[in-house]
């Protein structure tokens, strides 16, 4: 099986990417931030940048094929490691008992200045 996942988002094909790609039973889901189409959510809150992320990422893996449950990774990319504490805590709301390996480092930026977070995923379904 090789399923490609879009969001919808035109930089899609312009930049020649998808949101989310599962081949067999791995699924790997592209760095997505807290844009909503041209809507940023959470301007100025990496908390609500998080949550918003996180939320968007799952439902490209419930329409891959899997869910939450199965992530085994998850890489944060953030412009500001001193809110380190505020990402842990909306990550450790959806993962505090999958407990997926996980990343965090601090990136100098991201494609838009108000962008806080940036977070890859993932995910293998047991077979």
């Amino acid at each position: 099986m090789h399923k490609k996942i879009s969001s919808g988002s035109p930089w899609e094909d312009i930049v020649g990417y998808s949101r989310a790609v599962r081949v067999g039973n791995i699924i790997e889901v592209a760095g997505t931030t807290a844009m909503d189409g041209d809507v940023l959510i959470g301007k100025g809150d990496i908390y609500k940048q998080t949550v918003f992320v996180i939320k968007k990422m799952e439902a490209a893996l419930i329409e891959a094929g899997a869910s939450l449950n199965d992530v085994v990774r998850t890489r944060m990319f953030v412009t500001d490691i001193s809110q380190w504490e505020a990402v842990g805590k909306a990550h450790g709301e959806f993962f505090k008992s999958i407990k997926p390996v996980a990343t965090m480092v601090e990136v100098s930026r991201l494609i838009n200045d108000d962008l806080l977070i940036e977070i890859e995923m993932t995910a293998i379904i047991e077979i």
